[in-house]
């Protein structure tokens, strides 16, 4: 029930906007999105499901943009400028990727553990939830190995070091900008000034 799923996640994130996560109820999630709490149940299985399908779906969210990014035209340090400019705005939008990036979890947020947890349900989408989900090192890891994907292309075997190095400064550099915001120029000046005209690769 593909359609519902997004609905209830949809609804959980606005409901969460308004309150702290501790009193989202489960009931109010499911008139949101206006199902019936045994399909919210059914779903995800409990609460706890549905935070780790929420923080799940935002991670995959944040990748997806990452991979836009990537693909924008331009030289290496255009793109690995535009993966950090959204990296920067991402976290800036969104309370939950803010956490997922950077690992603080304020009180107001559901904190799963990020070790998979047991999983007896029938839904793909929620048995994935269940597995592991990201840390911050993991999904700085995803960026840079995607990024250096992406800028060698398809059937290339180039030496990869100083790439995967660049690629990795360039996230880096827009996780210090969530944590402390950069003046004039933002995150863009700053990635540029760091990074080679044409990182190699």
């Amino acid at each position: 029930m593909p359609a519902a799923r997004e609905s209830l996640l949809d609804a959980a994130s606005a409901a969460l906007a308004c309150r702290p996560w501790a009193a989202v109820r489960m009931v109010d999630v499911a008139a949101a999105a206006g199902v019936s709490r045994q399909t919210l149940y059914n779903e995800f299985g409990s609460k706890e499901g549905l935070a780790r399908a929420l923080v799940r779906r935002e991670a995959d969210g944040y990748l997806a943009g990452v991979e836009r990014a990537l693909s924008v035209h331009g030289d290496a340090r255009d793109r690995l400028t535009a993966a950090a400019e959204w990296t920067a705005s991402a976290a800036r939008g969104n309370v939950l990727v803010r956490a997922i990036l950077t690992g603080c979890w304020s009180e107001r947020l559901p904190s799963p553990t990020l070790s998979a947890v047991p999983s007896s349900s029938s839904v793909p989408a929620q048995r994935r939830a269940d597995g592991p989900l990201p840390s911050p090192g993991d999904l700085v890891a995803t960026v840079r190995d995607r990024a250096v994907a992406a800028l060698t292309g398809p059937g290339t075997t180039p030496d990869t070091t100083e790439l995967a190095r660049s690629c990795e400064l360039a996230v880096r550099l827009a996780l210090s900008c969530v944590a402390a915001p950069p003046g004039e120029g933002g995150v863009a000046d700053l990635v540029r000034g760091a990074l080679p005209r044409q990182p190699a690769g």
